[in-house]
């Protein structure tokens, strides 16, 4: 994967230096080869970890593990396959990160994996191509439970996660990438990148934001988030949005990322907006500090790098800011 530098000013060595560290954490996922589609039934490329039983499936997978916990181990392959977990604690593993795609399959007209178990784990799995009637096909629609996507790639769908509202889960994601993702069109509400609803923490890691379709990149309504050291880079989006949209006002920390503004947007007026839509979490305390923030080259105009409708009193700290960015602004 890529990662733009696009900065010529006096910081340039400064911010190169930080670009360097982001490219170590952020997941490298392997070219995959040309594979044909698995057919259903004429291999078993699912396996239970635990019991060392292999399916043709992944709904028997996860049926087989149910209420309890287990991991299932995917092999290689390009799949047009889906599952429903009800329950349990299940973990969805890619036997070789980064050579395991799921393309286009959606269950119940929602994902490659609807989860609502009391956890989900994610990790090495690419999930592309996920279109659903009310366009909001994702890679994984979270209802319930905790969530945990590790070195994954959410590519070319109408959105990458969705989630309902769970107060007492949390979701964490690492080392992952978001690309070509969203969408406003149809007359039907925006998808996004990603888009919990009220869930209790949403936190973020060395992760990629890049080339958005619609929508916002990271939309949260989350009582509690953690952005940091991750990259935003719009600069091949078309009529996106904010970069992270907490809506509903939060706490946390948005830190030591990297933000690059594109072009072609709808709204290009704040990188960051904060209780848009009314305030039901508080904003007092959220931790703002470290990051890079700027235009793709060839863009001038005047945006703020936070936009607040909360009134309540921010942890702004400092951060590098390109020429036509305003630090804050009160809505």
């Amino acid at each position: 994967m890529r990662m733009m530098n696009p900065f010529a000013s006096r910081e340039r060595r400064h911010r190169g230096q930080r670009l360097a560290v982001f490219l170590l954490g952020i997941a490298v996922v392997a070219t995959i080869p040309a594979t044909a589609l698995f057919a259903q039934g004429q291999r078993s490329p699912y396996t239970v970890v635990e019991t060392g039983r292999s399916y043709a499936a992944l709904q028997q997978a996860v049926n087989a593990i149910g209420e309890g916990t287990g991991t299932i181990r995917i092999e290689p392959g390009v799949y047009r396959d889906c599952a429903v977990q009800q329950a349990g604690d299940v973990g969805f593993i890619a036997q070789v990160p980064g050579q395991t795609v799921f393309d286009g399959a959606a269950c119940e007209g929602k994902a490659a994996i609807v989860a609502r178990g009391r956890s989900t784990t994610v990790e090495g799995l690419i999930f592309q191509n996920i279109r659903v009637p009310d366009a909001n096909g994702s890679g994984i629609r979270l209802e319930r439970g905790n969530l945990t996507v590790r070195q994954s790639w959410f590519r070319d769908s109408e959105q990458g996660i969705l989630s309902a509202d769970d107060p007492a889960g949390a979701v964490l994601i690492e080392k992952s990438t978001f690309s070509r993702l969203g969408r406003c069109d149809r007359g039907l509400s925006c998808a996004h990148s990603v888009y919990f609803g009220d869930y209790g923490s949403v936190t973020i890691r060395r992760s990629r934001f890049e080339a958005g379709r619609g929508g916002h990149y990271v939309k949260s309504r989350a009582g509690r988030v953690e952005v940091t050291q991750s990259s935003f880079d719009d600069t091949a989006g078309k009529t996106t949005n904010y970069m992270i949209d907490l809506p509903a006002g939060a706490t946390g920390r948005i830190a030591d990322n990297v933000f690059v503004q594109g072009l072609d947007k709808e709204n290009y007026s704040a990188f960051i907006a904060i209780a848009a839509e009314g305030k039901t979490h508080p904003a007092t305390g959220l931790a703002i500090v470290g990051n890079d923030a700027r235009f793709a080259p060839g863009v001038s105009r005047s945006s703020a790098f936070v936009a607040d409708w909360s009134g309540d009193k921010l942890a702004l700290g400092a951060n590098a800011l390109g020429a036509g960015l305003s630090r804050f602004e009160s809505r």
